[in-house]
């Protein structure tokens, strides 16, 4: 179970952070760098959906390209994952993957998402999760959530250029 604790930092001062099962949860995890793109090329939202399932198919977690494209895309249709802030979370429990898989992308122009702020979205994470991971993919979305309310994370993921510097980022945040 994820849950809010104090964690400290080793200098004498506490921070709370999210833990998983007795440690801090670590989005690298869930994500390697094959499954980062800091270039989308897709100027729509279905597009760029289907950008973000190519690479998460990547993951020899995904068993089923086509499956996770549509349960996917089913997902966002009945109401949008653009939680506004320039951030998108399209997800799905599905059969297609038999682990969760969270596959990154940037978009440097902003794409129409149908964010509940209306404004375009420029940082994606696609989160699949298999059908039976009960409470998982929502925990993995709270971690999520919680680092991009923070305007400093949301710009540093706007800047950063290396995969494995982002792994860094996410995993860092307490």
């Amino acid at each position: 179970m994820l849950s809010r604790v104090a964690v400290s930092d080793g200098s004498g001062g506490d921070h709370t952070g999210w833990k998983m099962g007795g440690e801090i949860m670590k989005l690298s995890k869930f994500c390697d760098e094959s499954l980062v793109s800091f270039e989308l090329k897709g100027t729509t939202k279905k597009e760029v959906i289907e950008e973000l399932v190519d690479l998460a198919a990547v993951s020899p977690l995904v068993k089923d390209r086509d499956e996770l494209l549509k349960d996917i895309i089913h997902r966002e249709n009945m109401v949008t994952t653009g939680i506004g802030y320039g951030v998108a979370f399209p997800h799905a429990k599905t059969k297609a993957t038999k682990g969760i898989v969270i596959a990154f992308g940037r978009s440097d122009q902003g794409i129409e998402f149908d964010a509940m702020d209306k404004k375009p979205v420029f940082v994606f994470f696609l989160i699949s999760a298999p059908e039976d991971a009960i409470g998982a993919h929502l925990n993995v979305m709270a971690r999520l959530s919680y680092i991009m309310k923070s305007e400093e994370n949301r710009e540093k993921l706007m800047t950063v250029n290396s995969p494995g510097e982002l792994l860094s980022i996410l995993d860092s945040v307490e």
